[in-house]
């Protein structure tokens, strides 16, 4: 049945900024994401039991107790939330489980950011980042002067069914996309994710050095999940040019 699970009723949140993380092009929500949840010390807040994710039990280093691959962190101190999953999902089921995650949105009354890589080759020049709306979320894109978009393009995997789903129900939200590294993942765009886009929008100050000091570690760490996503792109979360349909 499809639920989330909370574990911590002394959790306090008032209409909360989301962070969304499925992995995608370049990893980029994911290590944007993890670096929240580490460097905020979030809370292990609710597991996600939704139609359509794998069924699969997830085990940590140094822990014995299994949980769910996809689960929500909170940090009640700067009203957010950080959705973490440790799997890709599979096109067939991405509506299924953006409407199990809608639903919840809507009785948590949350305002979600969802986090999309745009494949690109690197250059020298740091990577660029725009941000599209659904409802009346261009008004926080506007507050943190995030660029619009220049060029057309669609966002496709568990990302863009949520964006979907949010624009079909009239729900505030907005999409940052990142130029990212299509082969690897890609710090170096998550930390603009997160200094140009989210901590702007959610109104908070994250630090974001490691990212940048362990690049190579966390190229490392994150390569195998950046392998089986190549592997099955259509699962992936991305934004692509849109002349690429046409």
């Amino acid at each position: 049945m499809a639920r989330i699970s909370v574990l911590d009723d002394d959790v306090s949140l008032d209409e909360p900024t989301l962070i969304e993380g499925f992995p995608g092009v370049g990893l980029v929500g994911k290590i944007a994401t993890d670096h929240l949840i580490d460097v905020h010390e979030m809370t292990h807040y609710a597991n996600v039991h939704c139609d359509g994710l794998p069924p699969v039990a997830v085990y940590r280093e140094s822990e014995t107790a299994a949980t769910t691959p996809v689960r929500l962190y909170a940090d009640p101190e700067n009203d957010l939330v950080a959705l973490r999953s440790d799997v890709p999902v599979n096109p067939t089921a991405a509506t299924e489980v953006a409407a199990c995650l809608g639903s919840w949105f809507d009785e948590a009354e949350l305002f979600p950011i969802f986090l999309s890589g745009l494949g690109r080759e690197k250059g020298e020049a740091p990577p660029s980042l725009y941000g599209i709306a659904t409802g009346d979320g261009g008004e926080a894109l506007g507050r943190a002067d995030v660029s619009e978009p220049s060029e057309s393009g669609l966002v496709s995997g568990p990302t863009g069914a949520m964006l979907a789903a949010a624009l079909e129900n009239d729900r505030d939200s907005v999409g940052l996309v990142v130029e990212s590294d299509p082969k690897f993942p890609d710090p170096e765009a998550a930390r603009v994710l997160i200094a140009d886009g989210i901590d702007p929008i959610a109104g908070i100050e994250t630090p974001i050095d490691g990212l940048v000091e362990q690049a190579t570690e966390i190229r490392n760490a994150k390569q195998q999940l950046a392998e089986q996503m190549r592997q099955a792109t259509e699962e992936s979360s991305q934004a692509e040019p849109l002349k690429m349909f046409q």
